[in-house]
């Protein structure tokens, strides 16, 4: 039973170390790609089966003394929503910086503006997402490391 939950969580670590190290190397060029939001939700989709499998795990009665294994496990699921919240105040956070009211207050600006507030957007919210599949990252392979207790 520990090598496919071994196998998943090492699959976990490197999709979401592909997204992020993706979107890290976008947001230091300060550049975007089509590319990047569907490799990181793919990467999301197999934390979540991690977070699944490992609530499975416990739910079967797995070792009680593999805690840490669930709790790395579970933590991936977690750290993805704390940071769509994040994600999701980043436009305002942005409007904000700048003396915007909102989006309306952005469509006044001349393209040239109305690009570069939008370009800061998307680059925080790149920023933002990258750092949770890096942190993602690290937590599967913790899990991966911690499957001998199961």
């Amino acid at each position: 039973m520990r090598d496919w939950i071994t196998t998943l969580a090492l699959v976990c670590a490197a999709v979401n170390l592909l997204a992020g190290g993706f979107g890290a190397w976008l947001w230091w060029q300060v550049r975007t790609s089509p590319v990047f939001w569907p490799l990181l939700r793919g990467a999301q989709a197999v934390a979540v089966l991690l977070a699944v499998a490992g609530a499975a795990l416990g739910a079967t009665g797995a070792d009680p003394d593999a805690g840490l294994f669930f709790l790395y496990a579970l933590l991936p699921a977690a750290v993805s929503f704390v940071a769509e919240q994040l994600r999701l105040a980043a436009a305002q956070t942005v409007l904000d910086a700048r003396g915007l009211e909102d989006a309306r207050a952005v469509e006044a600006l001349p393209e040239r503006e109305q690009r570069s507030v939008v370009l800061a957007i998307v680059r925080r919210e790149m920023g933002v997402m990258a750092t949770a599949a890096l942190v993602i990252c690290f937590l599967a392979l913790r899990a991966a490391g911690t499957t001998a207790g199961l």
